[in-house]
């Protein structure tokens, strides 16, 4: 994939009373005329982060939009989700958006990581330990299910005989791709996984994916961790060259550099309800002036990131936008 933008929407901010939904899509048909951005995406969550439910709202994007892709970064509720229902609905949005569905999975975070996500996993009557077990044989049934007809599977969580899919997605293949960042700062602070983790996470995605999201890496982080990545790969007997690569970040336009990060830092820790420290915002935001966010930006391009999918990391996104578009954009090719 060629080096691209994204424009995240912040789908939450409407649960939270800041955005109109008629803004939200505005804002995606605004990028989608000016040229700079390749995608849209939407995040996910049930009860843990509520916010407009990602596939119904890329289903609305699907009909005020007509060039970009349509993405979920990530699904978090994936594992929570039947996976032929799950594989009907995204095969419709794919018809429906006429090949522009861009699927993201994850795990979602377990339930030690909050009240709210540990009511979210029991509600939906999924433990935390069988996460990765769902994720993984979820995608092989997707796969499957847009492959072949009729399809069958037999597995721990689903099984089912002689299932024909319809509609069928216009993508062949569909992608799917796994959000991962098992070695990424956390939000309090230290690394988020064990080695043994890592290794884990890493393969899960050498193995199941088409390409790999991730956020809060540096540069140099980003390059040492996609290499893995891209060897295990190419130990599984899988071309390491297809394997697509895109970084979840956000970004603040503003000529005072730390006045930036403060308002990042505001920004993300009233849309998560959670408290950040400065050094886990400044890890994941570009911020400063123009000249230092196209710097910054073309550092990761440098490092092997193919897709830059973006969060404007202000209450004001109609601003960021439009500085982004006439200030950031146009040095790397962009109206």
């Amino acid at each position: 994939m060629a080096h691209s933008f994204g424009l995240i929407l912040a789908n939450r901010a409407v649960v939270l009373g800041v955005i109109k939904v008629r803004e939200l899509l505005d804002l995606a048909v605004g990028a989608e005329r000016a040229g700079a951005f390749d995608a849209v995406w939407v995040g996910d969550s049930l009860l843990a982060k509520p916010r407009l439910e990602s596939v119904t709202l890329l289903a609305a994007l699907a009909g005020v939009t007509s060039r970009v892709r349509l993405g979920v970064g990530c699904l978090a509720t994936f594992v929570h989700r039947h996976p032929v229902l799950f594989a009907q609905q995204w095969a419709s949005l794919d018809l429906l958006s006429n090949g522009r569905a861009w699927l993201v999975v994850c795990l979602g975070g377990p339930s030690d990581a909050s009240a709210a996500q540990a009511a979210e996993h029991a509600v939906m009557g999924v433990r935390s330990s069988e996460r990765v077990g769902r994720l993984e044989e979820g995608i092989v049934i997707l796969r499957t299910l847009f492959r072949e007809t009729p399809a069958s599977h037999h597995g721990r969580f689903y099984a089912f005989d002689g299932v024909t899919l319809l509609p069928r997605p216009v993508q062949n293949p569909c992608p799917i791709w796994i959000a991962s960042n098992p070695t990424g700062l956390t939000w309090k602070g230290g690394a988020s996984a064990s080695p043994a983790a890592v290794e884990r996470a890493y393969r899960r995605v050498a193995r199941y994916a088409d390409g790999w999201m991730t956020n809060k890496l540096s540069p140099s982080e980003f390059r040492a961790e996609f290499g893995r990545v891209r060897a295990m790969a190419g130990g599984d007997g899988r071309d390491p060259a297809a394997l697509g690569s895109a970084l979840y970040h956000n970004i603040n336009i503003n000529d005072d550099r730390a006045k930036a990060l403060e308002e990042s830092k505001a920004f993300l820790d009233a849309y998560y309800t959670a408290t950040f420290t400065p050094r886990f915002v400044e890890q994941w935001t570009v911020a400063g002036t123009p000249r230092q966010c196209v710097a910054d930006l073309q550092a990761y391009f440098d490092a092997g990131v193919g897709h830059m999918a973006l969060r404007l990391a202000s209450w004001d996104q109609p601003g960021q936008l439009k500085r982004f578009l006439g200030e950031v954009a146009p040095a790397f090719g962009g109206r």
